[in-house]
């Protein structure tokens, strides 16, 4: 892999300030897409971080393409879940 390109299940407070952003910042390492609940949220988290694609559906953020790794930050009530879902697609998964 030349490049990870990330994929951020659960954009939220603490992607806002430490993960997120570190993840801009990391030779070879790139933010494509990010997923909320929420559009709205989703979308305004994207915009603000310079994140080509955001999604309100996990499955679809999983099955992007341009995503190759997925970091999933969400509850830890849902870790296993989505981290299970990432890695039968085939993607390395970093959990919070």
């Amino acid at each position: 892999m030349e490049e990870v390109r990330w994929g951020i299940i659960g954009c939220g407070k603490v992607t806002e300030v430490k993960s997120g952003p570190a993840l801009q910042k990391v030779e070879h390492s790139k933010l494509v897409a990010v997923m909320r609940r929420s559009t709205e949220k989703a979308e305004d988290y994207a915009k603000r971080h310079n994140v080509p694609k955001w999604y309100s559906d996990a499955d679809k953020l999983i099955n992007d393409p341009k995503v190759n790794a997925v970091y999933v930050a969400t509850p830890p009530e849902t870790h296993a879940k989505y981290a299970i879902q990432a890695m039968k697609a085939g993607k390395p998964v970093y959990v919070e």
